[in-house]
């Protein structure tokens, strides 16, 4: 695949008009470009999002896989199993639909639970950099994996709000609701462990601030 920043990448072709006048097409098999005489399937802003989107997921799975060694807790590698398996199949989902746009059955991550969430803090542990790959653990791995999952839901909500084709942005939106509840099962999961706890304000505080709000 050439990639974005190449020479090739965005040159202007014979026969084919510059970026902005036309939709851009990528030179890959499946793809159908101006040069070979058919419109591009996509515009040019959507592919560039939908871009993003596949190469954090690719990322996002190495990432995870790399993760696995270091995870002692049989849940968090249960989760993590179910997160992993749900990213290929999401993966695979918008590659297919971009290459054919088939038919789509994708359907957002679920299974999660209404966790009660424990507020206020309570003695937390301290928190430093590891000095070494030795002393990663279970609460190093949640939280890199609710940080990945935050990032991503940005990113496929942004593409979904840049999708003209209705199918690529129901994915996109599918896949953003995904990442959602997969950050907050990794949320509760290190709420419950008194890995991620949760600040409280004065309860005066917060009353004051909730109540400059009227309703109508």
């Amino acid at each position: 695949m050439q990639q974005f920043g190449s020479p090739q990448f965005g040159a202007q072709q014979p026969g084919a008009q510059a970026y902005g006048t036309q939709q851009m097409g990528i030179g890959q098999p499946g793809w159908q470009t101006p040069q070979q005489g058919q419109a591009a399937q996509f515009g040019a802003h959507e592919i560039m999002e939908v871009h993003e989107v596949l190469s954090s997921l690719i990322e996002g799975i190495n990432r995870f896989q790399l993760y696995k060694p270091y995870i002692k807790d049989q849940q968090l590698n249960s989760m993590m199993d179910s997160h992993l398996s749900h990213m290929n199949r999401t993966y695979d989902q918008i590659a297919s639909y971009l290459h054919s746009k088939g038919v789509i059955s994708f359907m957002p991550y679920h299974g999660v639970k209404k966790t009660p969430v424990q507020y206020g803090l309570r003695n937390p542990s301290p928190m430093q950099p590891s000095s070494s790959v030795n002393e990663i653990d279970d609460r190093d791995v949640a939280l890199g994996m609710l940080a990945y999952h935050k990032s991503s839901a940005l990113k496929c909500t942004m593409a979904a709000l840049e999708c003209a084709d209705y199918n690529l942005r129901q994915l996109m939106q599918n896949c953003s609701v995904s990442c959602m509840n997969q950050a907050w099962e990794c949320f509760t999961y290190m709420n419950q462990r008194g890995m991620y706890q949760v600040p409280t304000m004065q309860q005066n505080t917060t009353n004051t601030m909730v109540n400059s709000y009227q309703m109508q």
